[in-house]
């Protein structure tokens, strides 16, 4: 069995790191691509490939390995100056040392600066593998010191291959909707196959639907909905960090940092994920006005798709689903607050359905 057979897809990048490591090129990488579609098991399968023991790799407790992740929302240049020096220290076990440096794409300036120097001169026997949910942060002159190994979205396939192993469960329309609705990411169709996210779905739904099937629509309590989600996506992950951080030898400024950390950026992915949500309803709304179902993202609702079709909503949905595509990239690029951008959001949608 090969280090990434349990990685779905991923052709290229599965290539591109199958030859590296034969010919024994493996200095510094970057995988770069979105997130939930397989970077971070690839980062660990190819240093558990190098290290030679991928479970104690996968446990993350190999003397060899070294995995860097941000504290708060960077990833700061003292961490670099630890990894300098750890850098420089010959392997305790295997013939290699590894370097896996998770989220990449936050790094600062001082700490990109710091890193740049470690990648222009790596000892031969340190692997560094940079692992990136975009490619913009990253310095051409860092990028350039690096294999880039592309990862894609998955196929709808992949992600139904997966519901169907581990929520064996749903129903033929229920697996269809989410895999769909995923977008080719794991981490967003485990996140849907949470009975609470499920149920939340629902509301989000019928929030969409408000501006168009509301004759008194009111655009905070739409968005009050989406920010409820939104709340209890944080709160959930911090809870679950915080279990984590409590194993963990860090001081309590690191350990508030990094819980600070996973609760905004699953508030952010939540908001970002209902906004693909909605902008997929509208979408839904045009192409089964156009008689092709078959094709629909929301094969579970099926029937208000039906009867919103039946209301002869003209323009109005491509209208929303642009208003919303573009709100999504710019609350993905930019640092926005989700109260007013929601509320602002959904008074634009009442106006396209005017």
């Amino acid at each position: 069995m090969g280090p990434f057979d349990g990685i779905p897809e991923q052709a290229e990048a599965k290539r591109l790191l199958a030859s590296a490591l034969a010919d024994g090129d493996a200095h510094a990488f970057l995988f770069h691509g979105p997130a939930g579609v397989g970077k971070e098991a690839a980062a660990f399968a190819v240093a558990g490939a190098l290290l030679g023991d991928p479970r104690r790799v996968t446990e993350r407790t190999h003397p060899d390995l070294r995995v860097v992740e941000p504290l708060g929302d960077m990833i700061r240049i003292d961490v670099i100056r630890e990894l300098h020096h750890d850098l420089h220290l010959r392997p305790f076990e295997a013939e290699r040392r590894v370097y896996l440096l998770l989220g990449a794409h936050r790094l600062n300036d001082d700490a990109a600066d710091a890193l740049l120097k470690d990648l222009e001169e790596p000892p031969s026997y340190a692997t560094l593998v940079l692992v990136a949910d975009e490619l913009g942060p990253i310095s051409e002159t860092i990028r350039s010191r690096c294999q880039l190994v592309p990862f894609r979205r998955l196929s709808e396939r992949a992600v139904r291959g997966w519901l169907d192993e581990r929520a064996p469960e749903l129903s033929e329309n229920e697996a269809t909707a989410i895999s769909r609705v995923a977008a080719g990411r794991l981490d967003r169709a485990a996140r849907l196959i949470d009975p609470a996210v499920r149920a939340r779905r629902s509301a989000i739904i019928a929030a969409a639907r408000g501006p168009y099937t509301e004759a008194g629509f009111y655009s905070a309590e739409a968005s009050g909905t989406l920010l409820e989600a939104i709340g209890l996506s944080g709160a959930a992950a911090k809870e679950s960090e915080e279990a984590v951080v409590e194993g963990l030898d860090l001081s309590p400024k690191e350990a508030e940092q990094r819980v600070k950390r996973v609760q905004r950026g699953a508030e952010r992915e939540e908001m970002l994920a209902q906004l693909e949500e909605l902008a997929a309803w509208y979408r839904d709304l045009v192409v089964a006005a156009n008689g092709a179902e078959a094709t629909v993202f929301h094969a579970d609702h099926l029937a208000e798709l039906r009867a919103d079709v039946a209301l002869d909503l003209g323009r109005g949905p491509e209208r929303a689903a642009a208003l919303v595509r573009e709100s999504w990239r710019a609350a993905e690029e930019f640092n926005v607050n989700p109260s007013l951008w929601l509320d602002a959001l959904f008074v634009r949608l009442r106006r396209a359905f005017a």
